[in-house]
């Protein structure tokens, strides 16, 4: 038995490779008139924008709003744990509006 026997593989009849799936693709051939094209690509550049705006402004804005309440928080805890003192926010309100504001003051 030879190293090349034992990494052999049966032969695929050909009709098996003509079977294979693949994704349509999108071409101008495949649209009914002009009118179809350009709803498709109005409706890819405003899908384009959506990605944009949230990739660009709302995943670092909620990413630093949430880093900074977790800051908090995790501060709070080991303040208590370790020194013995208790943290208490007074107006929970006015504390996340400005954790928003200074979440927004750099974007």
């Amino acid at each position: 038995m030879s190293l090349s026997d034992s990494f052999s593989m049966p032969d695929a009849p050909a009709s098996d490779h003509d079977e294979i799936d693949s994704l349509p693709s999108t071409s101008t051939e495949s649209f009914e008139s002009e009118d179809d094209y350009d709803a498709q690509r109005e409706w890819e550049q405003s899908l384009e924008q959506l990605q944009l705006l949230l990739t660009m402004i709302l995943v670092p804005f909620a990413g630093k709003y949430f880093g900074r309440k977790f800051a908090y928080w995790s501060w709070a805890r080991y303040m208590e744990w370790m020194h013995n003192v208790e943290i208490r926010w007074t107006n929970k309100t006015s504390f996340k509006a400005a954790g928003a504001a200074e979440a927004a003051a750099t974007l």
